[in-house]
């Protein structure tokens, strides 16, 4: 057992440079996509990425909010998987919170 499952968890995500979100289609059919890091993380319970908002990801999160994150160390092959719910958050306070230069 871990002692400090939390930390452990987080400090294996934070090492990561890919992270797997998977969303539901139309068709209730799970659909996974690799992509880069989280631009930030608030504990292992909140997470936010970017992409843009013309997404199919988006689209589907939009439709069906439920979501899973699946983060794998390959060097010492272990992962940790997350399920919840996505939001799509459009807001000036949530762009600023994570926008980086170059982001479009």
């Amino acid at each position: 057992m871990l002692r400090d499952a939390e930390k452990t968890i987080g400090n294996m995500i934070d090492k990561q440079k890919i992270a797997y979100i998977s969303s539901v289609d139309e068709n209730g059919f799970p659909n996974t996509k690799a992509m880069l890091s989280p631009r930030r993380r608030e504990g292992i319970r909140t997470f936010y990425f970017t992409t843009n908002t013309s997404s199919m990801r988006v689209a589907q999160y939009r439709m069906n909010p439920k979501a899973s994150l699946y983060f794998c160390d390959k060097r010492f092959y272990r992962g940790v998987m997350l399920i919840g719910t996505a939001e799509v958050l459009e807001d000036a306070a949530s762009k600023e919170m994570i926008w980086q230069n170059g982001d479009t």
